[in-house]
């Protein structure tokens, strides 16, 4: 079994396959569709074989169907027979629950990504539980006004910081996770982590794309 995963994020599409060591990708937009995404992705990967795609996607996902359009995309993507457009079996999963599950340990794990916007998920014992809580109401505006993107761009790389701490003070309170774990592309931009956090990894999201085609991968809520 050969497998594709693909990561969608906002700013890049990244993308690795059983067999090659170096990912690749190309560069996302707020207007790219659904179908364009496919189509540059089988032009990116034309000279590689797989059998099995993983798709991580940016928004929810229940039942292994995108149930929301994304915030940072174009449009077209609850409608989009993916495992017609790519011709074999795929999986969808939110891009957040991908890269936790790659990182996980056992136990109950709290994962906030920080990317474009804000990425959470859950896993208690073995369950995946993909979180939408980067709207929820946050000082003047949400969470992810203030630890995604548009918040690093606004405050500057310090005010940022503090922010992103007392953010996963606030989350780690609410949600009671044994384990913490840090990820996305704008993790790189602190100086130092919460106590008690761990360093997540973007490799993270290939391996948690594998692993939800292993013959038992956790299952999700």
């Amino acid at each position: 079994m050969n497998i594709l995963v693909i990561d969608v994020g906002g700013t890049n599409i990244k993308v690795l396959a059983t067999g090659h060591a170096t990912r690749r990708q190309l560069p996302s937009s707020p207007t790219l569709t659904a179908a364009q995404m496919v189509k540059a992705v089988k032009a990116l990967t034309d000279d590689w074989q797989y059998d099995r795609i993983t798709i991580g996607y940016p928004g929810p996902v229940k039942d292994g169907r995108i149930v929301a359009e994304p915030t940072h995309l174009g449009g077209g993507w609850v409608r989009c027979d993916f495992e017609r457009a790519f011709g074999c079996p795929v999986k969808l999963l939110n891009d957040a629950a991908m890269q936790a599950l790659g990182s996980y340990r056992g136990g109950s794990m709290l994962f906030l990504g920080l990317g474009t916007g804000l990425g959470t998920a859950l896993i208690v014992d073995g369950v995946i539980a993909p979180l939408e809580l980067a709207h929820l109401p946050y000082r003047k505006g949400t969470y992810e006004d203030y630890v995604g993107l548009r918040g690093l761009e606004r405050s500057g790389k310090k005010k940022w910081r503090r922010h992103v701490f007392d953010v996963v003070e606030r989350l780690r309170v609410a949600l009671q996770a044994d384990d913490l774990v840090l990820g996305g592309g704008n993790v790189k931009f602190l100086d130092h982590l919460p106590d008690g956090a761990r360093l997540g990894n973007n490799t993270n999201a290939f391996k948690g794309g594998y692993r939800l085609w292993a013959e038992s991968p956790p299952p999700t809520s």
